[in-house]
């Protein structure tokens, strides 16, 4: 079946969707009025320096200040080094530890090992030795805001292009790791380190397999020529101040995932698909024929299904073929998910019905982590298994199934509580932190106190202020479902209340009160 990106523009918000296979994978959303900051390099001004947790809180002209860590720091001095990185992923095209080196960094207290020209040369590296207060920096953001949480800035800065990653504070050249062929990894890195300036890096994407000099050529010198433009900017600008501007996200889907395995791409707004045609044709030229303009009546995501996708991806439970089912809680650290059996009994025995539970629910965990856009740490709580190789076979599928996820994820083997613990990048909020906001009746509980609960919650507080109160009457306001419940099946507590009280009670309801809302008057 076909790969399509589906795109719908108005003019307060882009929406996308990748479709594999006939299956929705992928959702994005940007807002005209909540544009994410991923990928916008700023002029910014050190606010605060915090020893105690080696890092700073950095001024870029948002609402929040940003945050930086002293791995995220660079010194010009140190360009003059070759930097090995271990991580040569594309999706890494904002990397926010790059001289951390495998198992020889320490976070604590601020010691990093660094590995320069094949030595290995401990620094102690302390935040308040490497930056001071209204100190301007230039540093790019990692990560948009979390919840309470500001952007995530580095001052490694790196600028994707179509082909290449450009990384103009570090001196390497490293290949995706989707590009598995090591006489094509090796015939790419040696393009790029033939045409390179001297004490700069690259990654070369996935997407560059097959090309050849000329199409990488290009691409450095774009990239060479936007950074100097950056650069001369900085020089003349005052902080905090923006100086580049990632693409909006119809521009960054196109440069990031339009590649030839998307069949078609369909976009609804002439104006933009006028856009979208400029882009391709100048980077993407044999691309072009691949580009659609959706002009029916009905709504593109309608038409494609979209929507009640969309729908689906909010829900706290999802059921599975066989009748089981997976509960998706997302909170502000971490994501828990529970997988549970619900209508399934299965035909032979109690073990193969969990097995095959685990591994129905490995399948769609993986799809709801790329659908809904979890990141962070991950629990999943499969149903627990009695035979070792039993959990050892869901666990493998969980790896092979997070092998078709862009993102990033390290996960850890499956405990014998049945408990598996991981973490997805995550560089943007959830579908469910985009789409949703915490429920203003439950103050985001997920829960209210129930009728029967503030029914004697009521009781007990007009205990004790009833004596205290002035007059023979007790004027009670308060939700209906309570005033309904109090004269159904509380009718007695009440009358032994009053004879305690020695006072009438009046119930009056309130249609405009909260459940948890009640207010006790007198005359």
């Amino acid at each position: 079946m076909a790969n399509d990106l589906i795109i719908n523009v108005t003019p307060y918000e882009i929406r996308a969707a990748l479709i594999e296979n006939g299956v929705i994978t992928e959702l994005f959303s940007e807002r005209d009025r909540k544009k994410g900051f991923v990928g916008n390099i700023y002029k910014g001004r050190v606010l605060r320096v915090l020893p105690g947790m080696q890092a700073a809180f950095v001024d870029i002209g948002q609402d929040r200040a940003a945050f930086l860590y002293v791995s995220d720091i660079y010194r010009e001095e140190w360009k003059d080094y070759e930097l090995f990185l271990n991580d040569e992923d594309e999706d890494k095209a904002y990397p926010q530890k790059p001289f951390e080196q495998g198992n020889e960094s320490d976070s604590e207290n601020g010691l990093f090992h660094y590995m320069f020209s094949n030595k290995e040369i401990p620094q102690e590296m302390h935040i308040e030795d490497l930056l001071k207060e209204g100190q301007e920096i230039l540093v790019q953001v990692t990560k948009d805001p979390l919840g309470t949480k500001g952007p995530r800035v580095t001052m490694h800065t790196s600028l994707p292009g179509r082909h290449l990653v450009y990384m103009p504070t570090v001196n390497h050249v490293g290949v995706s790791r989707r590009i598995i062929e090591e006489k094509e990894r090796d015939r790419l890195k040696n393009i790029i380190e033939d045409i390179k300036p001297p004490n700069s890096g690259f990654i070369v994407r996935t997407v560059s397999k097959g090309k050849w000099e000329k199409d990488l050529q290009a691409d450095m010198d774009y990239l060479i020529n936007l950074w100097e433009d950056i650069k001369i900017r900085e020089e003349h600008a005052d902080a905090p101040t923006l100086l580049h501007m990632d693409l909006n996200l119809t521009l960054r889907l196109i440069r990031d995932i339009f590649t030839p395995e998307i069949d078609r791409l369909v976009i609804d707004s002439r104006d933009e698909y006028e856009r979208v045609l400029t882009f391709v044709e100048t980077f993407l030229p044999k691309l072009r024929n691949q580009v659609f303009l959706y002009e029916k009546d009905e709504p593109i995501f309608d038409a494609y299904h979209v929507e009640v996708q969309i729908g689906e991806a909010l829900r706290r439970k999802v059921w599975l073929k066989s009748g089981g089912y997976i509960v998706i809680d997302e909170a502000e650290a971490l994501t828990a998910i529970d997988v549970n059996t619900g209508k399934f009994v299965g035909q032979r025995n109690l073990e193969d019905t969990i097995l095959k539970t685990n591994l129905e629910a490995v399948k769609e965990i993986v799809y709801q982590l790329r659908l809904r856009n979890i990141g962070g740490i991950i629990i999943i709580d499969f149903i627990d298994m009695e035979k070792k190789d039993n959990r050892d076979n869901v666990y493998n599928a969980l790896v092979e199934e997070l092998k078709n996820d862009r993102a990033q994820s390290n996960i850890l083997a499956i405990s014998d509580l049945g408990l598996v613990e991981m973490t997805r990048k995550r560089t943007r909020e959830s579908i469910l932190q985009t789409l949703c906001e915490p429920c203003p009746y439950c103050d985001g509980k997920g829960h209210v106190k129930s009728s029967q609960t503030m029914c004697y919650e009521i009781f007990r507080q007009i205990q004790r202020e009833c004596h205290g109160l002035k007059g023979q009457k007790i004027v009670l306001n308060l939700h209906p479902d309570i005033a309904s419940l109090i004269y159904s099946q509380e009718h007695d507590s009440l009358e032994r209340l009053e004879k305690e009280c020695g006072k009438t009670i009046i119930i009056k309801t309130r249609y405009d009160f909260h459940i948890e809302q009640y207010e006790i008057t007198s005359y």
